[in-house]
């Protein structure tokens, strides 16, 4: 037991350095996409100062202890928000490659995690789904459903005929949910993000758990805002005495996890629902 420890402790530290390190990009890609700016150019720096962070003070987590939260230059805080998307990351990194080994499918599951953790984080704070991620998410998934299919793997991702079709299917099953709602609401419902979002889903877990992503998506986000986020909205508007306006739902929010939960356990989820209902 302990040699398997010793043997698996190098990948598991590796594991989590790399996924912070990109929880570090991740930052950036939330922080710039969403105003059209370059990830790349310029470098790092204080958007108080404009002091170029240096490279020790931008290591993963460390160095936003280092510094105690602050800006080394003109002490502007730096919002803890940075390190916890680093620290999650990570952690995603970690458990996926102690839940499939150091395989090419551990590579794909915390990928697609990352992906999907700064699609909801971006929705979250801008009501906006970058073409960046979408893009990158799309080419990565069809192009890694291809690798996975020639290195036969065993993996909870979709074939590379079933990526296509499930692509789609996700984007056009949004597309329907969205125009639906938009006839019953009289205004725009979903964001054509939303629409690509659910084309990087549906390749990748395939066109069945694509459907099954967007009613799992649509029940947390229901459940999320009915019985928390418009009663408060209500109350607080109800209190300054002003109309109240139901706050718009960020559906990348909740899509996302429902991807992931699809992913892992989606074939288990339709599996067992089949089997309730042809038991007489």
């Amino acid at each position: 037991m302990i040699e398997i420890l010793a043997a698996s402790l190098p990948f598991a530290v590796l594991a989590l350095f790399t996924g912070a390190c990109v929880g570090s990009f991740l930052n950036v890609c939330v922080a710039r996409w969403p105003k059209e700016l370059s990830v790349v150019s310029p470098p790092s720096r204080c958007p108080g100062c404009t002091r170029p962070i240096r490279w020790y003070e931008n290591v993963p987590v460390i160095g936003w202890l280092t510094l105690r939260g602050r800006c080394r230059g003109c002490r502007m805080r730096i919002s803890p928000e940075y390190p916890v998307v680093e620290a999650v990351v990570g952690l995603g990194w970690l458990v996926a490659l102690l839940a499939f080994g150091p395989t090419f499918t551990a590579l794909r599951v915390a990928v697609f995690g990352t992906i999907m953790f700064g699609i909801a984080l971006t929705d979250a704070k801008h009501y906006l789904i970058p073409d960046g991620f979408t893009v990158f998410g799309l080419l990565f998934t069809l192009g890694a459903a291809v690798a996975g299919f020639l290195l036969g793997e065993r993996t909870p991702f979709a074939g590379p005929l079933d990526a296509v079709m499930g692509a789609c299917v996700g984007a056009g099953a949004i597309s329907i949910v969205g125009w639906l709602g938009e006839v019953a609401l009289k205004k725009e419902a979903m964001g054509f993000g939303d629409v690509t979002l659910m084309a990087v889903v549906g390749a990748a877990v395939g066109p069945t758990r694509a459907l099954l992503t967007v009613f799992v998506g649509a029940a947390l986000a229901a459940a999320i805002f009915l019985l928390l986020v418009y009663p408060i909205a209500w109350w607080r508007t109800s209190r300054r005495g002003a109309p109240f306006e139901p706050p718009l739902v960020p559906f990348g929010v909740f899509l996302a996890p429902a991807a992931i939960l699809t992913l892992l356990w989606g074939d288990r989820a339709i599996a067992w629902y089949l089997a309730s209902i042809a038991t007489p």
